[in-house]
């Protein structure tokens, strides 16, 4: 059996249009850039096409793909794809964006300690996660991208600068300003939180920061 092809290896198939290199891309990255486009859009059916458009448009620009970014890029693309459907639906209302998807089985806690308490622990668990993405689609999209690409998706401050075509400098007070906004909000919901929330250890945590 050949053995897997390495990433930057992918990249370079790509870029010389090779279909299968792609695609092995695709797989790798589609679950990732289908969760960014959900928390960005709040709806699972606008996050599918948003994902799907996203990665047509990645092959279509493959000849400037890179590997040493590739997550970056890919999540720059899909960004952009999101704030594109984000303005239309303002200049068009279809689809409330400041409410999450009561179908969507992606509502993961950003903040959460892992519980094994019994099944009002986990309520309060699910109505934390479910309060926290309502609270993400509140946000300016360019803070709650921000956000989401640094305490959902792990991005170093220079990979969220090269997916929002930024300096490291407008990132960090994007997030910044972002949390703050967060824990204005979700200071105001305490029921939610319970013995739940704990300080952890790193400085990546959206609610307990300063």
């Amino acid at each position: 059996m050949a053995a897997p092809l390495d990433e930057q290896e992918l990249v370079e198939r790509s870029r010389a249009g090779d279909l299968d290199a792609f695609n092995s891309i695709v797989v790798a990255y589609q679950d990732r850039v289908y969760s960014l486009c959900l928390r960005m859009l709040g709806s699972p059916q606008a996050a599918e096409d948003a994902a799907q458009d996203a990665f047509l448009s990645a092959y279509r620009n493959a000849g400037r793909m890179r590997g040493q970014n590739l997550r970056a890029w890919l999540f720059r693309i899909a960004a952009n794809v999101c704030i594109d459907e984000i303005r239309r639906r303002r200049r068009r209302p279809q689809l409330s964006l400041e409410t999450p998807a009561p179908d969507s089985d992606d509502d993961r806690p950003l903040d959460v300690a892992d519980s094994a308490a019994g099944p009002e622990s986990l309520a309060l668990r699910g109505e934390l996660s479910e309060a926290l993405q309502q609270e993400l689609l509140g946000l300016p999209p360019d803070q709650r991208l921000a956000v989401i690409l640094c305490d959902v998706e792990g991005l170093s401050y220079d990979e969220i600068a090269v997916s929002m075509e930024s300096t490291v400098g407008t990132v960090k007070s994007r997030i910044s300003r972002g949390r703050a906004r967060l824990r204005e909000s979700l200071r105001a919901r305490p029921e939610l939180f319970g013995d739940l929330v704990r300080h952890t250890e790193g400085s990546r945590n959206v609610i307990v920061e300063e």
